[in-house]
């Protein structure tokens, strides 16, 4: 693995004498997408003001290639490296070719060499048909498609984006996320890409860093941080629903008994026994059988008999609870729902593998 490129040591940022950020140790690899996500109010455009240089600490420092930042010494050196996005595409009222070329123009760069990185850096990001169009004839999409290429044309070393698909529709967004990702994996500049959303870090992040509450609880490939949350904060974040307090009983062969209210769990991974643990359970970990089922040939070692008490719409699926004395919530298809003849009062079991668990250990 490379280096940092920027790295947050003690880090302390208060407004108005109330704590909004404190971060002991935070680093940003070279060549890797960071994608910060968190609720709102959770200090991430503040870290991003940060290592954009676009803001001071109250305590702490912020380094770049190893060396401290100053506001009186190299500090518009290294700003100069950077480029930023935003959620507001903010483009002067001018053609797009124009907006396109700004940055290189306030840096004084040869005319037919502003030409060639501007044409280069429309075509990448499909406004080449743009060019002389005004940008306030633009949609959404294509102002956001300006300002993605007004930054890249720059060649940053180290790329800002803060929420820049959040006043996008889907099918925008979802095109202008596909791009974006091929453009990064491509180019490999170091990108922190602060979101709120959970499925726009699974698309670009290389590492995903969990903030909440103004710190950062988990820096992790994004697998680790969706599958293996490191407490119950992050866990309720990430998407896991299910979450079971327990006390591991036995352990035998690598299987956990864990006793969670009104029920006996095989639990698989290193446990101990008389340990407090948190069960979690993502939704599309869990099956649902009418009850009565006979399920002689399921490999789920848990069945846990209950009364769906509602479910939810989302997209092609529905969200499923299910009352077992512990709440469980489970992800069915549509069709899946039809099939078995579900409703709102019926008796299911909800059936999941020993494997599918994730364990948090309480301290």
């Amino acid at each position: 693995m490379t280096g940092p490129i920027l790295c947050l040591e003690r880090i302390k940022v208060t407004y108005d004498g109330m704590l909004v950020l404190d971060a002991s140790f935070f680093e940003v690899h070279e060549g890797q997408t960071l994608a910060v996500i968190g609720p709102n109010g959770a200090g991430k455009s503040t870290l991003l003001r940060l290592l954009g240089f676009l803001e001071r600490p109250t305590e702490g420092r912020v380094l770049f290639r190893g060396q401290p930042v100053s506001s009186c010494g190299n500090l518009l050196t290294v700003r100069r490296r950077m480029a930023s996005v935003f959620q507001e595409p903010l483009l002067t009222d001018g053609t797009v070719e124009g907006n396109v070329a700004l940055g290189l123009r306030l840096r004084r760069v040869d005319s037919t060499e502003v030409s060639r990185r501007v044409q280069e850096s429309m075509a990448m990001l499909g406004i080449g048909h743009l060019a002389t169009r005004r940008t306030r004839t633009l949609s959404g999409g294509e102002a956001q498609r300006v300002s993605l290429a007004r930054a890249l044309v720059l060649d940053p070393e180290v790329f800002l984006l803060d929420e820049p698909f959040a006043a996008l529709d889907p099918p925008t967004r979802e095109g202008l996320l596909l791009d974006l990702k091929a453009i990064l994996d491509k180019r490999r500049i170091s990108t922190i890409f602060v979101t709120h959303d959970r499925n726009e870090a699974l698309a670009l992040g290389d590492r995903v860093a969990v903030m909440i509450g103004g710190r950062v609880l988990q820096v992790d490939t994004p697998e680790r941080v969706f599958a293996e949350p490191i407490n119950e904060e992050v866990a309720r974040f990430v998407g896991i629903e299910t979450i079971l307090r327990g006390h591991v009983q036995s352990v035998s062969q690598g299987l956990a008994t864990v006793e969670v209210p009104g029920w006996t769990l095989e639990v698989a991974g290193p446990l101990t026994p008389g340990e407090r643990v948190l069960v979690c359970l993502r939704p599309e970990e869990i099956t649902l059988f009418p009850r009565g089922a006979v399920l002689s040939t399921s490999s789920a070692r848990n069945q846990l008999c209950g009364r769906v008490i509602r479910h939810l719409p989302a997209g092609p699926t529905y969200q499923v609870t299910i009352d077992c004395g512990v709440l469980i919530v489970a992800t069915v298809t549509r069709q899946s729902w039809e099939q078995l003849g579900l409703q709102d009062g019926a008796e299911v079991i909800a059936a999941f593998k020993a494997t599918a668990p994730h364990v948090i250990h309480c301290v």
